[in-house]
């Protein structure tokens, strides 16, 4: 069993007889403390701090003129979930979903008081041909987003952190809906940069297939990356149904201004599938090229074997033949029967060889 199903399994077992909306982390050791930041930022102005002190942690008033975003890095101290679940008046189902980094993709609205989103960031891993996430959850209220990262060693979101430090582009200019749009967009072009990377990994593979240098590490490679694209769609895929559904929900947190660049990102989404869908196409297609590869091998060996066998088989024949040794063998007793008998051979083996070679066998 793969390393990945036997800790899924494991983390499943840690919930089994707990209540739904028990807050249990399903993932795997994390050895830091959590951390959390605030960045409040509008056209104006931009402040970034680090929280302290958790009950510092509440929902800004409604007229506040800055957005605030809450970025939480590590979601395996159940106790930091709970108190922000608390101060944020967040469902307990939301927040087990937040811990739970086997929860698929999903989008979730609250009536109009907060939207919740969860998805994958993806990377590539060449060495191995792996594909591995990190879990993101957003909870999405009229002026605030806190956002959840698994690991916080590597800042995922640090494109838009750069882009609303340097107050370039849209993001210091509209709402909290349109930073999410701006994390979800990022996470989407993360799944560009693993399917660029796959692909050069396809080549590589396809180039060895092609020169017949591939080895059997080779096609395991290859159905590492094939089974790699399966899980992957399987990510992504809800990725869609979660774009589709902030376009046809009306939601009241979503302003009309942001909806077109949603409708972008569910054209990117789009097409991050069809290229899933060609690269395991192409897996398929190379798996079926190496294998009729060494197909073809094993015959030309066995032709080669059957070849030498047919020329030799009347050759141990006369061979047999002579070396009976009955008294009543004539040609035993002739001087040059040795070496007629190697002649007639030859010549056997000489007709044989030329009747191959009229036939296109050799």
């Amino acid at each position: 069993m793969p390393k990945n199903r036997r800790r899924a399994l494991s983390d499943v077992r840690k919930k089994v007889g707990q209540s739904p909306g028990s807050l249990i982390y399903v993932g795997k050791d994390i050895d830091y403390k959590t951390r959390i930041s605030r960045i409040r930022y509008n056209l104006a102005e931009y402040r970034v701090e680090e929280v302290k002190r958790l009950e510092t942690c509440v929902p800004p008033p409604p007229d506040q003129a800055f957005i605030t975003w809450l970025n939480v890095d590590g979601i395996h101290e159940p106790s930091v979930v709970e108190r922000l679940g608390r101060q944020f008046n967040l469902h307990a189902l939301l927040l087990e979903d937040v811990m739970n980094t086997n929860q698929k993709p999903k989008l979730e609205q609250y009536d109009t008081a907060y939207l919740f989103a969860t998805l994958k960031m993806l990377y590539f891993d060449a060495g191995s041909c792996t594909i591995t996430g990190e879990h993101l959850s957003f909870i999405l209220g009229d002026n605030y987003l806190i956002s959840f990262q698994e690991e916080g060693r590597e800042d995922a979101f640090q494109p838009v952190l750069r882009r609303i430090e340097a107050s370039a582009g849209k993001t210091r200019r509209n709402g909290a809906d349109y930073l999410l749009y701006a994390l979800m967009d990022l996470v989407v072009d993360q799944y560009f940069v693993v399917l660029e990377a796959i692909d050069e990994k396809l080549e590589v593979l396809e180039n060895s297939i092609i020169e017949q240098v591939a080895t059997q590490q080779t096609l395991a490679r290859l159905y590492s990356l094939k089974r790699e694209l399966t899980t992957m769609r399987k990510l992504v895929w809800p990725v869609r149904e979660m774009i589709n559904s902030l376009l046809l929900e009306d939601s009241e947190l979503i302003r009309p201004v942001t909806v077109p660049f949603l409708r972008d990102l569910y054209d990117h989404v789009i097409q991050v599938l069809d290229s899933i869908d060609t690269d395991r196409d192409r897996a398929t297609s190379l798996l079926d090229v190496y294998l009729s590869t060494l197909s073809n091998r094993m015959n030309s060996v066995m032709k080669t074997l059957t070849i030498f066998s047919a020329i030799f088989m009347p050759l141990t024949f006369i061979a047999g033949v002579y070396g009976m040794n009955f008294e009543n063998m004539p040609e035993l007793r002739s001087p040059s029967g040795y070496f007629v008998t190697l002649g007639v051979m030859v010549v056997v083996a000489l007709v044989l060889i030329l009747y191959f070679r009229r036939r296109g066998w050799m």
